[in-house]
């Protein structure tokens, strides 16, 4: 077989079409590569979204408004402190964009108006934070982001 410079172009074809399909099934087998939704439950949460924005009014209503605070020991998060910290329950859930394994929820616990989410629970990166909480039956959400 003579090689010319068509042999050469169907060759240099076929190599790149072979090294890009190569990486393609490299990267969907691979599970450090997960294509994951977002969540979940996404159409179930839709149908939310307008109780979320009047608790979010709600929150950003208050006078003193609930704080999400870095530290050493890990998240703190300072709820108002002319609420009684006795009359507040809630969930907090915390939401890795980069990793669905690593995403958690919590109850809302006080002992004072402030709760700490301890730094061994988080690893480090980005993290979105999503407190629902109510107090004397009024509901509340706050979202924040913290790079920890």
């Amino acid at each position: 077989m003579k090689f010319n410079w068509g042999t050469g172009v169907v060759v240099g074809f076929a190599g790149f079409i072979g090294f890009i399909l190569f990486f393609i099934i490299k990267l969907q087998t691979n599970p450090a590569y997960d294509h994951e939704l977002v969540a979940e439950d996404y159409y179930k949460q839709e149908r939310n979204v307008q109780d979320n924005i009047e608790k979010q009014n709600n929150s950003n209503e208050l006078k003193e408004k609930l704080t999400v605070t870095k530290s050493s020991e890990g998240i703190i998060i300072t709820f108002p402190p002319h609420f009684d910290f006795k009359g507040i329950n809630g969930t907090i859930s915390l939401y890795r964009p980069s990793s669905q394994k690593l995403d958690f929820d919590t109850k809302i616990s006080l002992s004072s108006p402030i709760m700490l989410i301890p730094k061994n629970k988080l690893t480090g990166g980005l993290w979105e934070i999503s407190i629902d909480w109510n107090y004397e039956g009024k509901n509340y959400l706050n979202k924040e982001t913290v790079y920890f």
